[in-house]
């Protein structure tokens, strides 16, 4: 297997605007990102994806770029994003930024000389009809948005101000590689790419079967073209990481994405966890990790996370946010670090933040959940009872800001932040876990520093064990003569196990548990215990 420094990478996202304040307004900004990096450099990470700073009317927090080339005032400035750049590389640690191309503002100058006419030369930067089809967006009833400006509709994936790209049109696929050599000539180390294999749509638009289910969305005709396209033309001459956000896709579409072979991308995040297993499913998880791995090992590189900016907490929504609320995070952790693939933290995991709960919608500012709730109680449903539906997925559990301290507001703005603060933050802050050596923190650290020193936690094969057990995840890591047993109870029930006979004696240096307390059953797992233990070779 062909050895990168990306492969071997932590990476931290960055969600700035709900990660430290330095002005006073509310929202995070980039140098409150510089403030903190010497803590994410603590922990052990080695890459920052630092979600979209772009200009933007901000309708999607960013999501929506009406300028490409500029920093978001509520972010910073330019001269704030190299300062930025400078300090994580003195760091000795990398920067990726959101790639952000499947669509744009209604804002940017693109789309307002689009919608000015039909014979506008920017008219085919997107995609008008006058003739639309029964789709369905993400975030409303309909991907088209009727314009009485030219009397057709124009194409949305997502919400009406954010129209979609046309990457038929060769001028738009160049404008778009100009603008990633802009970034990248900063000296910035690759790109997070959202929504990449939305890129491509299907020709003449058919009506679908069933246009709730939205994979028509994705993995068209010409997306692999496109994006080789975009290889050859940009990514080839940088040495870069890239990692492509690709929903609905099998390990066998992932490969095309990924292939080594295939000068596309170079790993990717699929869906089929955080997207379609609303609460934990030991069963299903070990398939889909199991799928993955005989898909992808050797071939491609895979990602492991449970959480980020658009998806509950994972202690709240896999684990126990109350009880074990501690040993849950740390099993979890154990998990994301020891699977094949590249572990992604997202701010506030190392400490262990939780969802949150709310009392009405009018607190909430999460687009996608907004705008579903005003569907289904325009539907004639009952308000309270489509809330409570919406609560445990929404992508504001992941956006409260950071907890920092039990000062006001958790130390993250000496102003009124953007978006209501967990109360939870008088128990749950940083400046609690750093000085706590049993801390979450700190067992994230561990669990980085155990990757960086040894290297069958990377390039090591998986070989699951006990796949029927509902309560306990096992599973080897194999490089060589180095082989680690990893065991994992995710239950809140002390769990007995017998290890296969083969493993039978076998077992030596317990090189980590989450518990500080000592192990008094080496064959009785605590609730949410994890356990890390080099295996004798001759196994």
């Amino acid at each position: 297997m062909k050895k990168t420094w990306w492969k071997e990478a932590v990476v931290y996202q960055v969600y700035w605007r709900s990660f430290y304040d330095t002005d006073g307004d509310g929202y995070g900004d980039l140098e409150g990102v510089i403030q903190k990096l010497d803590y994410i450099r603590e922990l052990g990470a080695d890459v920052i994806w630092l979600n979209p700073c772009y200009g933007s009317p901000d309708v999607d927090n960013g999501y929506d770029i009406s300028d490409y080339r500029s920093i978001m005032p509520k972010a910073g400035t330019m001269d704030t994003f190299e300062r930025l750049l400078k300090e994580v590389h003195a760091r000795g640690m990398k920067l990726i930024m959101d790639l952000v191309v499947n669509h744009t503002s209604d804002q940017h100058p693109w789309f307002i000389e689009s919608r000015s006419s039909k014979d506008n030369p920017k008219r085919d930067y997107y995609i008008w009809r006058k003739e639309t089809n029964n789709w369905r967006s993400y975030f409303t009833p309909s991907t088209w948005e009727y314009d009485p400006r030219t009397d057709e509709s124009y194409f949305h994936s997502f919400a009406v101000e954010q129209p979609d790209l046309n990457w038929d049109n060769p001028q738009v696929r160049e404008e778009i590689y100009d603008m990633m050599r802009f970034w990248l000539d900063k000296g910035i180390d690759g790109f997070r790419m959202d929504v990449i294999n939305l890129l491509a749509k299907q020709q003449g638009f058919p009506d679908a079967e069933q246009p709730d289910n939205i994979s028509y969305l994705g993995n068209n005709p010409g997306i692999h073209e496109y994006l080789q396209e975009m290889n050859e033309k940009v990514l080839k001459h940088y040495d870069i990481f890239t990692v492509g956000e690709i929903p609905f896709v099998t390990p066998e579409d992932g490969l095309l994405y990924v292939g080594e072979d295939r000068a596309e991308l170079d790993t990717l995040f699929h869906f089929e966890v955080c997207d379609y297993m609303p609460h934990w499913d030991m069963h299903r998880f070990k398939e889909i990790q199991k799928r993955w791995y005989d898909g992808m090992w050797g071939k491609g590189w895979n990602s492991q996370f449970l959480n980020n900016h658009d998806h509950t907490r994972l202690v709240t929504r896999f684990g126990n946010d109350s009880t074990y609320r501690v040993e849950s995070a740390k099993c979890f952790a154990t998990l994301l670090h020891t699977l094949p693939g590249m572990p992604y933290i997202y701010q506030g995991e190392e400490i262990g933040m939780t969802g949150v709960r709310f009392e009405s919608i009018d607190d909430y500012d999460d687009i996608a959940m907004k705008n579903k709730y005003k569907e289904e109680v325009e539907k004639g449903r009952d308000p309270q009872m489509v809330f409570e539906e919406l609560l445990h997925l929404s992508r504001d559990n992941s956006r409260t800001p950071m907890q920092w301290d039990t000062s006001e507001q958790a130390g993250f703005t000496q102003g009124t932040p953007w978006i209501r603060m967990n109360p939870n933050y008088t128990s749950i802050n940083a400046e609690q876990a750093l000085a706590d050596p049993d801390s979450i923190f700190y067992y994230y650290q561990n669990l980085i520093r155990l990757r960086k020193e040894n290297e069958v936690m990377i390039y090591g094969s998986y070989e699951p064990l006990m796949e029927q057990d509902p309560e306990i995840y096992a599973y080897l890591r194999v490089l060589g003569q180095e082989r680690w047993l990893v065991l994992l109870n995710i239950s809140d029930q002390s769990v007995k196990f017998e290890l296969p006979g083969s493993l039978s004696g076998k077992l030596g240096e317990m090189l980590t548990c989450n518990y500080s307390q000592p192990v008094e059953d080496d064959l009785r797992l605590r609730p949410y215990e994890a356990r890390i233990y080099r295996v004798s070779v001759g196994l």
